[in-house]
C-alpha cells in the first residue's frame, strides 16, 4: 500500500516559508517545554508515585488502572507550546479548543505548567507533591476524566464525542472581534458529519465584528484501530479539498523535533499575520469580500516521541499508540520500557529538585489572562451581561373571551424577539440560530430589525442576507446551529435555537453533551454560570399534517427529561400569551436547557396576559372557567373527572371535549387542569419544579379518573407520575406513531387524541353516565366515521371542526 504522507524522514516541510524564525536558544527552550508537557502527560496516564523518577521505577509506582489516550497528546502538546509563543509575540487573545478532547493529558499538562491549573486547584501545587497529585488524579476514582473536561481550566469543549469542535470555535468568535480560537481538529474527528460540514462556517464570519478561528487539522494518520481517510489521500487532493472549502491550507509535516519546531513557528507566524491583515483590510479599509482564512495541516506521527516498538510490534505512527501502549502489570518487560520512555524527556533538565519547572522554561508561557487556561472567554459566565429585555406584556394577544382565534403563537412571539435583538444590538450578545426555518417557524418579524449573517455571494432575489446580522439560519444544518449556539453561550452570550420539532433529534447527542457540561460545571465553584440553551420547537408534531409521517415526532422531550433535573426544563405553553411569558423567563434564566414547544398556525387563545403570567408562574393550574365543578364542600365536593392537557393542540382538543361533555352530560362535575411546565408532574424530590404529593393530589384528586391529553408520547406522563397516589386512574392520550399527510384534526384522530376519543375515554371511566353516556358514545363513533368520509371527499376537516370555538359550535346531527 502506498503511504502518501511519509513521516519516516529526517526532515520537516512547511508550505509557509523557508525563513528561519527561531533562534537556537528559542528552539532549545521550546523543545524543552514540549518535553516537559510530554513528560507530564505520560506521568498522568501511568504514575501513582515517584513523579520525578528520583529512584528507579517500581511496579508500585504505576497505577493499577491505566486509562487515557496517548496518541493525540504529543501533537497537541506541540501545538500548545507554539501557540504560547505567538500569543506572547502578537499579544493575542486566544483560547484553545481540543477537538480530539480525549487528549486530556495535553490540556491538563499545559495549564499546569502555565500556572492556571494550580491557581484554581491550590492543592495541585507547582512542586513535587503537586506533581504526584496531578498524576494520581488523572482517570482515577475521585479524580478527573481523561478528556478536556469542564474541570480543566481553559476548556469550553470536552471532546468526549467527536465532531463539534469547529462549530464551537466559530460560535465562540461571533461578536468577539479580538478573540482567536485555535481549534485542533483530529483527523478521526474530521470524518464525522458535523465536523465535515463545519468547514463551511467561514462563509458566515464577519471579519469586521467577529473574531477568527485558526483550524489546525492534526493529521496523525490513525483512529483507534484504523487509518484515517484524510491521511490516505494524496497531498494534492487534500489541499484541493480545503481550498474548495474556502481555506488557505498550510502544511507542517515531519517527525524530527528541531525541524518541526522551526516549521511550525514559521507557519504560525504567517497564519497570525494573515488573520490580522484580513481583519485590518475589513475594519480599516472596508474590504468586505469574503477572505480565505488560513488553516494549518499538521502531519506528525501518532504517538510521537512514545515507544516505537513494543513486543515486536510497531507502536509509534500506528493505531497502537492511540490509547495506552504499555501495560507493566501484565507485561513485566513493559516496566523498563516505561522508565526508558519517561527518561527520554530528560526530566532532570526540566524540573528543579523541588519539582518546579525551571524559570527559563516557565517564562515561555504567557502571563495573566493571556494564558489560555486563564482566558475569561473560556469561563464565559465571567463575561456574561444581562440582556436588555422589552416588557413581554406589551406584545400581548388580546383575549376578550377564551377561545378566540389568534394569528399563531410564534407569530406573536416574533415581534418580541425582534425587539430583544434590537435592544441588544449595541452590546452584540444575542443571536437567533436555526436551520433555514426562522420564517417558516413564524419568526419572520426578526427581519424587521436585523439580517441573516452571510458572507458568501448574494444575488438580487435573495432576502435579508448581509455580512452582519443577529440571525444565523442560512445553513441547513442542525448540527452547525447547535454548535454555534453552544460556543456562543459558553463564551458569555445569549441565544435561541428555533427548529422543527421532528428534526431537533438530529442534535440529540449534542444536547446530551451540553447538558452534561452544565451539570458538571454547576458543581465547580470557579466556573461561572452561563446563559441557558433555549430551544423553540415549532412546526410541531400535530401541525405537520402537510409534510407527513417523516415530520411527525415529539420524542425530543423524552431525550431531554433523561438528563439531571437540575439542568433541564420543558415548557408547553397553550397559547401566545403563555408563550411570551415563558420565553421571557427562559431568556433571563441561567445554566439550564429550556425546551419550549409552540405552534405557528392560527389557534385559539385562552388566557389574558395577566392570567397567563400567573398560570406560567405556577406552571400548572385549574382552569375554573372551563370546568363546572361546584365550589361546595362536603361529601360531594370535587370533580367526577379531571380533564388534563399539556400542549397547544391537546389543550384545544380537551376543551372541545369538555364542551361536548358539558352539553350532553350536564350533571357531570368536570375539572380542567392545564400544564405549562412539564416538570411540575414529577415529585419535588425528583425535580426542583415538582409538586409535592399534597399539591398534586389537590389538582388531580386521589381517586377520580384523569383523562390526560399530552403533546408527546403518552408513556412519558406515566413515567413522570408513577409514584403519585392517583396514578392508576390516570389515562393518557398522546402521539403513538400514527401519522401521514392528512388534515390537522385527522392527525389527532389517528392518535386517539381528538375530542371525540377523549369524551369516550371519560365515559368509559364514569359508569354513572349510564344510558346517556352510552348514547353519546354511539353518536361520537358515528362522528368519527363521518369525519373520515368528509376529509376523503373534501380534503379538509368538517365545518364544525374548522369553525369550532369555545362556548359556540355544537355537535351536528
Amino acid at each position: 500500500m502506498n503511504k502518501i504522507n511519509n513521516l519516516n524522514t529526517s526532515t520537516a516541510t512547511s508550505t509557509a516559508t523557508s525563513i528561519v524564525t527561531l533562534s537556537a536558544e528559542s528552539l532549545s527552550r521550546i523543545d524543552a517545554y514540549w518535553r516537559a508537557t510530554n513528560y507530564l502527560s505520560v506521568g498522568q496516564i501511568y504514575l501513582f508515585d515517584n513523579p520525578l523518577l528520583k529512584r528507579p521505577l517500581a511496579l508500585t509506582d504505576v497505577k493499577r488502572m491505566l486509562l487515557g489516550h496517548w496518541g493525540t497528546t504529543p501533537g497537541q502538546n506541540f501545538i500548545y507550546v507554539h501557540l504560547n509563543r505567538v500569543i506572547k509575540k502578537y499579544d493575542l487573545d486566544m483560547i484553545y479548543v481540543s477537538g480530539p478532547g480525549h487528549g486530556g493529558p495535553a490540556v491538563v499538562s499545559n495549564t499546569y505548567l502555565e500556572g492556571s491549573y494550580s491557581e484554581i486547584y491550590p492543592d495541585i501545587s507547582r512542586d513535587e507533591a503537586g506533581l504526584r497529585k496531578l498524576f494520581v488524579q488523572f482517570s482515577f476514582p475521585g479524580g478527573i476524566p481523561s478528556h478536556a473536561s469542564p474541570e480543566c481550566p481553559g476548556s469550553i469543549h470536552e471532546g468526549g464525542e467527536l465532531g463539534y469542535s469547529l462549530s464551537h470555535a466559530f460560535g465562540a468568535v461571533f461578536d468577539n472581534p479580538d478573540l482567536v480560537v485555535a481549534c485542533v481538529v483530529g483527523d478521526g474527528e474530521a470524518e464525522t458529519g458535523p465536523l465535515a460540514t463545519a468547514w463551511h462556517a467561514n462563509k458566515f464570519l464577519n471579519p469586521v465584528s467577529d473574531g477568527a478561528v485558526l483550524p489546525i487539522l492534526h493529521l496523525n494518520g490513525y483512529k483507534i484501530a484504523n487509518p484515517t481517510l484524510l491521511a490516505r489521500i494524496s497531498r494534492e487532493e487534500l489541499e484541493q479539498l480545503f481550498r474548495g472549502y474556502g481555506w488557505t491550507p498550510y502544511f507542517v509535516e515531519g517527525h524530527e523535533p528541531g525541524l518541526m519546531h522551526e516549521a511550525m513557528a514559521a507557519t504560525l507566524d504567517i497564519a497570525v499575520e494573515q488573520i490580522r491583515k484580513i481583519q485590518q483590510d475589513a475594519r480599516t479599509h472596508g474590504n468586505l469580500e469574503r477572505p480565505r482564512w488560513p488553516m494549518i495541516i499538521l502531519i506528525s506521527p501518532k504517538g510521537w516521541t512514545g515507544p516505537k516498538i513494543v513486543d515486536d510490534r510497531k507502536v509509534e505512527d500506528t493505531f497502537r499508540s492511540h490509547q495506552v501502549p504499555l501495560h507493566p502489570a501484565t507485561h513485566p518487560g513493559h516496566l523498563g520500557l516505561l522508565e526508558e520512555w519517561l527518561q527520554s524527556y530528560r526530566p532532570a533538565e526540566l524540573f528543579d529538585a523541588h519539582g518546579r519547572l525551571k524559570p527559563e522554561l516557565a517564562e515561555l508561557a504567557p502571563a495573566g489572562e493571556r494564558r489560555m487556561g486563564a482566558n475569561p472567554h473560556a469561563n464565559g459566565g465571567m463575561l456574561l451581561r444581562d440582556l436588555n429585555m422589552p416588557d413581554f406584556r406589551d406584545y400581548a394577544q388580546q383575549v376578550p373571551t377564551p377561545g378566540g382565534i389568534g394569528i399563531g403563537d410564534t407569530r406573536v412571539l416574533g415581534p418580541f424577539l425582534r425587539d430583544v435583538a434590537k435592544l441588544n444590538s449595541a452590546q452584540r450578545n444575542f443571536r437567533v440560530f436555526g436551520p433555514d426555518e426562522t420564517i417558516s417557524n413564524g419568526l419572520g418579524a426578526l427581519f424587521e430589525a436585523t439580517k441573516r449573517q452571510w458572507n458568501a455571494v448574494t444575488v438580487p432575489d435573495d432576502e435579508f442576507l448581509a455580512p452582519a446580522g443577529r440571525v444565523l439560519d442560512s445553513m441547513l444544518s442542525e448540527h452547525q446551529c447547535e454548535g454555534w449556539l453552544e460556543g456562543y453561550l459558553l463564551t458569555g452570550r445569549h441565544g435561541l435555537f428555533n427548529c422543527y420539532e421532528a428534526f431537533i433529534h438530529i442534535v440529540d447527542s449534542m444536547f446530551n453533551q451540553h447538558a452534561k457540561w452544565l451539570q458538571v460545571t454547576s458543581h465547580l465553584p470557579w466556573r461561572r454560570k452561563i446563559a441557558s440553551l433555549n430551544y423553540l420547537l415549532a412546526s410541531h408534531v400535530w401541525r405537520q399534517d402537510h409534510n407527513g409521517f417523516t415530520h411527525q415526532d415529539p420524542g425530543f422531550i423524552d431525550v431531554v427529561v433523561n438528563k439531571k433535573a437540575e439542568v433541564v426544563r420543558v415548557y408547553l405553553p397553550p397559547d401566545a400569551n403563555c408563550l411570551l411569558s415563558v420565553m421571557d423567563h427562559c431568556l433571563r434564566s441561567r445554566h439550564y436547557v429550556n425546551v419550549v414547544i409552540a405552534g405557528k398556525h392560527p389557534a385559539p387563545q385562552w388566557l389574558t396576559m395577566d392570567a397567563a403570567v400567573k398560570h406560567c408562574a405556577a406552571g400548572i393550574g385549574i382552569w375554573s372557567w372551563a370546568g363546572n365543578e361546584p365550589g361546595a364542600s362536603g361529601d360531594d365536593a370535587g370533580p367526577d373527572v379531571v380533564m388534563a392537557c399539556c400542549g397547544d393542540v391537546p389543550t384545544l382538543e380537551t376543551l372541545a371535549a369538555v364542551s361536548i361533555l358539558r352539553e350532553h352530560l350536564p350533571d357531570l362535575k368536570i375539572r380542567v387542569v392545564n400544564v405549562v411546565d412539564l416538570m411540575k408532574l414529577q415529585p419535588q424530590t425528583e425535580h426542583p419544579h415538582g409538586l409535592s404529593d399534597p399539591d398534586f393530589d389537590a389538582l388531580f384528586t386521589v381517586s377520580k379518573p384523569v383523562i390526560f391529553a399530552f403533546h408527546g408520547y403518552p408513556w412519558l406522563i406515566h413515567r413522570l407520575t408513577y409514584r403519585r397516589t392517583n396514578h392508576d386512574h390516570i389515562h393518557v392520550r398522546g402521539y403513538k406513531e400514527e401519522g401521514t399527510i392528512t388534515t390537522p384534526f385527522d392527525m389527532t384522530v389517528l392518535n386517539d387524541l381528538d375530542r371525540y376519543h377523549l369524551v369516550m375515554d371519560a365515559i368509559d371511566r364514569l359508569p354513572q353516565t349510564g344510558e346517556s353516556g352510552i348514547g353519546l358514545k354511539h353518536k361520537l363513533r358515528d362522528k368519527l366515521i363521518e369525519h373520515k368520509q368528509y376529509i376523503n371527499t373534501h380534503g379538509q376537516d368538517m365545518p364544525e371542526i374548522r369553525n369550532w370555538h369555545w362556548g359556540g359550535t355544537k355537535l351536528t346531527a
